[in-house]
């Protein structure tokens, strides 16, 4: 649904209906639009540095064009506009990675928000990710406030505060009128385990609602009139519990938050990607009665609330709102880049490109994510090999030396709510730094456990998890959407087959869901059986040590102390030659499945896939009509 004002083309509407401006905008009220973006993970341009090529669904420099048209739009029809971040702003690229070794002292990223006049700004758990003190001096470039109020440091200094309160004026009948605008934001409080090699214990985190409760009531005291709650979290369960990571629905519950900007999963609100949820109506973007819009990630949408105040003797009150996303990539009138924020970039831009183009070595073969459920993946293969050969250096001499060494490596571009782009494509020969980077998004660390054959089961169980349960009436997706594909862990040194036939063992969270379910059969190391007691090392990044992917084991428990090495570096040198070819090289493929009686599943991957159908023919793949996203549907025969 679309609509042109004053010669703008106005974006994708997704919401229920559309309101023109003079609906939008009642006389004798006062108006809001309040603007967000959220998980831009420093994707700052239009463009894939991993495949060197545009791409039209990112980057804040097209987000901004959108961010424009809105806020003219707002002010001509007398509103107050208030534009937020959500947080996950400041890695995730190699365009990130640049700004913070090349330019921390003048970061592009608050430049641009500084210019396109960002009212405040939130934290998310990956903005720590280059370390605390990169954080406190980043955030004393911003013009605006930078909040978290679940998170204190230990440390002197705190480059964010725990609130704010933006003094405003809004015209009702003409007139302007004060009001205050409290601010509030929070991170998942697993953000301390997470980035626990930066963060150490220099931080502490409190619970996202214990925090917002404290917070909100704070802000109503000093006399705020409304208040907006930036959430770097989802929509998860609907009832209140300790230490949630995605809290969004009993957070729009408390008492005294009026809106909420959400993030974190990176996925839609309004729209179907939270339909059926409990107390949320995703058509219109209202939870538990609340407006709540979730801006997807890298840019790719700018989030509305439009707010119709009334005012009576105790105060402003919400007469109406309406949430709507409008997304970058539009197949009539695509968004354009803003030109003053392209200029910005231009520098990064080419500079990033220069970085990644640097030569590693040679693969003999391909290296794509496509079928990274369902077929041996040898860019996992890749990092897991690479991970083992750094590590046995350090278990020489020590009484780990003898025991076998696994290797832990999950995809981490598989398409899903990214986009049908979001896969790694690597052809066989030359690779340069790029490639690299495609392999290994985020600059985690080598870690090292010691676990049982036990745990080792229980580890590939929780993987197990990310598949649906096969039928015998009809096909079904082979991904439950409800689990992230960076949870499925791919054990490398041992084999099993899953058996879809069988419901998950455990539920998204690492709790069983009943003793009695099990899909690993066959589970062996070195052709025989993995006896329970028995004793192995594991290779895996920090990540899923510090517990992320609430995989049920406390990969802390028996950790093996490892100096700081960062993957990306151990995959250089092992692509390079300069480690040892690793007995990994030769292990067996990790992971088949088990013959069903079912009618099938249906993969849902990238169009790019085509070119490597051979690859599934134990499948016997038939392909299917693209789905409305342009994903490539193949039915498989399990």
């Amino acid at each position: 649904m679309k609509f042109t004002l004053h010669n703008h083309p106005e974006v994708k509407i997704l919401k229920a209906e559309v309101f023109l401006p003079q609906n939008r905008y009642s006389k004798g009220r006062a108006h809001i639009r309040i603007l967000a973006t959220s998980d831009l993970h420093m994707h700052m341009t239009s463009y894939d540095y991993y495949a060197d090529r545009p791409d039209p669904d990112v980057g804040l420099a097209r987000t901004a064009s959108m961010i424009r048209v809105a806020q003219e739009q707002a002010k001509r029809n007398g509103a107050l506009v208030l534009l937020f971040d959500n947080g996950d702003s400041l890695q995730g690229t190699p365009f990130g990675d640049w700004a913070a070794e090349a330019m921390p002292a003048q970061h592009p990223l608050p430049k641009a928000f500084n210019i396109l006049g960002y009212d405040a700004v939130g934290l998310g758990n990956h903005d720590f990710g280059f370390g605390l003190k990169f954080i406190n001096r980043i955030t004393g470039q911003f013009e605006c406030p930078v909040v978290c109020s679940n998170m204190k440091s230990n440390t002197p200094e705190q480059g964010w505060v725990s609130q704010a309160i933006l003094q405003r004026t809004i015209s009702v009948g003409g007139e302007d009128v004060p009001i205050s605008i409290g601010v509030l934001s929070v991170l998942p409080p697993q953000t301390a385990r997470w980035e626990a090699h930066m963060l150490r214990d220099d931080v502490q985190i409190a619970d996202i609602l214990t925090a917002a409760q404290r917070t909100a009531a704070e802000l109503r005291k000093d006399g705020c009139d409304l208040i907006v709650a930036l959430a770097h979290s989802g929509l998860g369960s609907a009832e209140a519990q300790p230490e949630l990571e995605n809290a969004v629905i009993p957070l729009a519950a408390l008492t005294g938050i009026d809106a909420i900007v959400a993030g974190h999963t990176h996925l839609t609100l309004p729209g179907a990607a939270h339909v059926g949820l409990k107390r949320v109506d995703s058509n219109r973007g209202l939870v538990n009665g609340k407006p709540v819009v979730m801006p997807g990630w890298a840019g790719s949408h700018l989030g509305l609330i439009d707010l119709t105040l009334g005012r009576d003797i105790d105060g402003w009150h919400i007469v109406k709102s309406e949430a709507e996303l409008r997304a970058v990539n539009q197949a009539k009138s695509p968004v354009t880049d803003c030109p003053e924020l392209a200029q910005l970039f231009a520098q990064g831009h080419t500079a990033t490109r220069a970085r990644a183009a640097k030569p590693v070595g040679n693969v003999p073969h391909p290296l794509h994510s496509y079928f990274s459920f369902c077929a041996p993946d040898r860019g996992l293969a890749l990092i897991a090999t690479a991970q083992a050969a750094a590590l046995r250096p350090y278990l020489i001499n020590t009484e780990w030396a003898d025991h076998p060494v696994l290797s832990a490596a999950a995809p981490t571009k598989f398409g899903g709510r990214a986009g049908t782009r979001y896969y790694t494509d690597v052809s066989a020969g030359s690779i340069s730094v790029r490639n690299v980077a495609d392999l290994c998004v985020f600059p985690n660390e080598l870690r090292a456990t010691l676990i049982t054959g036990e745990q080792v089961r229980d580890w590939l169980e929780m993987s197990a998890g990310l598949f649906n349960q096969l039928s015998l009436n009809d096909p079904v997706n082979l991904i439950d959407p409800l689990r992230a594909g960076y949870y499925f862990d791919v054990l490398h040194g041992v084999t099993c087959r899953f058996d879809l036939s069988q419901p998950a063992r455990f539920d998204a969270t690492g709790r069983i869901t009943d003793p009695g379910h099990s899909r690993v059969r066959d589970l062996t190391f070195q052709g025989l059986p993995v006896a329970p007691d028995q004793r192995f090392v594991v290779a895996l990044n920090n990540y899923r040590s510090s517990g992320g992917g609430h995989f049920p084991l406390d990969f802390q428990a028996d950790q093996i102390k490892l100096p700081s090495l960062r993957i990306h570096e151990i995959l250089c040198d092992y692509i390079a030659g300069r480690s040892p070819l690793d007995p990994l090289e030769q292990a067996p493929q990790p992971f088949s499945f088990v013959p069903t009686r079912s009618r099938g599943a249906i993969l849902t991957t990238g169009p790019g896939a085509d070119k490597y159908l051979e690859e599934l023919a134990d499948y016997d793949p038939q392909i299917l009509p693209r789905d409305t996203d342009g994903f490539m549907r193949i039915h498989l025969t399990f």
